[in-house]
């Protein structure tokens, strides 16, 4: 500590690039501060820091005998109390989740201790060093925001302890969905609506959600005993209702429940398959050497859509390359609202039929795909749904949403079958295929890393930036923390490293993240572990990445 004091006084008012100087390590007796990256101008992004603290001097090494979700939830509740500590020096930021709990390195449980990761915005006069100024921040408020964050006796145990079993408790539930024959579990009192849509916040006084007797749940908890509510069962489900009655309230909160959210949150019940994958229409995104052939055929010029590419899809063919794409990445469930959906390519109802042949429309839609996606490889589709009937004659189960609450409408639905049977004909012209992986040439991302200085960093959570490309991410509903992107980056990274092509990347990516995912990365605290669904989707969007045909 004495040592990094003495320099900083000898670099007061120097030019800012002096900052480099204090570039180590430094002992501050009960914890230990590596200075790792310092930013080149007062500007740049801000410099990068860890702090290691023996167990042995913060009375949490009990917390090592807890759970995986447990720790998890534990590295997450130590993150956000040490933000909260250190909310009064503003220079100075840790990386967080919002209402969600990511598997993050902001915190690490290791052997040698808790390690603190974060970034620091050393101060500046114009361009000169504040010497003093960074001293008093790095020796006497830092330390104290260090300790504080990881030490039994500061920390509100009792909000821990609540943090880490609500925690336990959603990895629980969500172990129980396979057995139990769901693709998702929605909890009695739970509270789906948001406060606005840039807000993740639960709305005030909203309804609390009630299931139906009919589709009632139990999945027992370690921490809570067991929990009641609405069973999502595996296969064709739909959402029907009229507008604002919650339709879309209760997907959203099923499609984000792939994830563990913090207490209070409202959807602390809400738990679903985390290889469910939603999918919408996107206009203008690339294809790369996809097999659509099951969705779309003999397109006009003889375009071969058994090895189809493009850099400006339409919506339908975008929304049916992200439905093959995330098969081939090992999707169990989809999810779609219908009012982010082409509609082209959801459905074609029997007046079109008639005015336009089947030979000349190239799309078969969805819903004559849909059963085949269920009875032939397993896949389950959740839908919401307000304009086409037809999609009740593939539907297992029918759930209406009015005022927010849900109503089991399945023996209703067959009733309106009964009585208003469709006229239009399946366009399925053949079975359904599979496709083995497209291989991906690893040595491209090589190549991009290498044109673009090896850069990779994420703006929000709507850009990835891999070298000199830029990755339009937007679209990607699930994604919930920058720090999922900026792993994402890093990913493709472990992947340039591999020689040529590899065959299956999904499955190449999936042994990355079943191991000790975080060693494989460089030492940031802004990274938080991504879905394998997620990385390709986000691969599948560069537009310079090369794929070859499945065929």
């Amino acid at each position: 500590m004495d040592q990094l004091t003495a320099t900083l006084k000898k670099i007061e008012k120097q030019n800012y690039r002096a900052y480099q100087q204090i570039k180590g390590e430094y002992d501050f007796s009960d914890y230990t501060l590596y200075i790792d990256y310092v930013q080149g101008d007062p500007y740049a992004s801000a410099s990068r820091l860890r702090a290691v603290r023996p167990w042995s001097v913060t009375g949490l090494a009990w917390l090592r005998d807890t759970s995986p979700a447990y720790q998890v939830a534990a590295r997450d509740f130590i993150a956000r109390s040490f933000s909260a500590f250190a909310k009064q020096e503003q220079s100075i930021d840790i990386a967080l989740t919002g209402q969600t709990i990511l598997d993050s390195t902001a915190v690490l449980f290791t052997e040698q201790g808790i390690e603190l990761r974060f970034r620091m915005n050393l101060p500046a006069d114009g361009r000169s060093v504040l010497g003093k100024k960074a001293d008093n921040i790095l020796t006497f408020h830092m330390p104290k925001f260090i300790r504080k964050a990881t030490l039994e006796r500061e920390l509100d145990i009792d909000a821990l302890i609540k943090h880490c079993q609500v925690v336990e408790d959603q990895a629980a539930m969500r172990e129980q969905l396979e057995e139990k024959g769901l693709l998702a579990f929605v909890g009695n009192g739970s509270i789906l609506p948001r406060i606005a849509g840039n807000c993740d916040l639960p709305m005030k006084d909203a309804v609390e959600f009630n299931a139906p007797d009919s589709l009632k749940v139990t999945l027992s908890t370690p921490n809570q005993g067991d929990i009641e509510g609405l069973g999502i069962p595996k296969g064709i489900t739909l959402i029907v209702g009229g507008g604002f009655h919650g339709k879309s309230t209760l997907l959203n909160a099923i499609e984000r429940s792939i994830y563990n959210h913090i207490p209070g949150d409202g959807r602390e019940w809400i738990v679903s398959q985390e290889e469910a994958m939603k999918i919408r229409a996107e206009d203008g995104r690339c294809v790369h050497n996809l097999n659509l052939s099951n969705y779309i055929n003999h397109l006009p010029m003889g375009k071969n859509t058994g090895d189809f590419s493009t850099q400006d899809a339409s919506g339908s063919t975008s929304q049916a390359a992200w439905l093959q794409e995330s098969i081939e990445a090992g999707a169990q469930s989809i999810l779609i609202d219908e009012d982010t959906s082409a509609t082209n390519f959801m459905i074609r109802d029997e007046r079109m039929q008639a005015l336009v042949a089947k030979g000349d429309e190239p799309i078969t839609p969805l819903v004559d795909r849909i059963g085949q996606l269920r009875d032939e490889m397993g896949i389950s589709t959740l839908i919401v749904m307000g304009g086409s009937g037809d999609y009740l004659d593939v539907a297992d189960t029918v759930i209406q949403m009015h005022d927010y609450q849900a109503v089991d409408v399945t023996e209703k639905a067959k009733q309106v079958i009964a009585q208003h049977p469709s006229q239009r004909c399946n366009e399925s012209e053949s079975a359904l295929e599979t496709f083995r992986p497209r291989p991906l040439n690893c040595s491209s991302l090589q190549k991009i890393l290498a044109e673009g200085k090896f850069r990779i960093s994420a703006k929000g959570k709507d850009s990835l930036r891999f070298g000199k490309e830029f990755a339009d991410l937007s679209a990607l509903e699930q994604i919930e923390s920058s720090s999922e992107l900026h792993a994402i980056g890093w990913l493709w990274f472990q992947l340039a490293q591999l020689p040529n092509w590899c065959n299956n990347p999904a499955k190449q990516v999936a042994t990355q993240l079943a191991s000790d995912w975080s060693s494989m990365m460089p030492a940031h605290g802004d990274l938080a572990k991504p879905r394998t669904l997620d990385v390709m989707a986000a691969l599948n969007r560069m537009r310079k990445s090369q794929f070859k045909s499945s065929n």
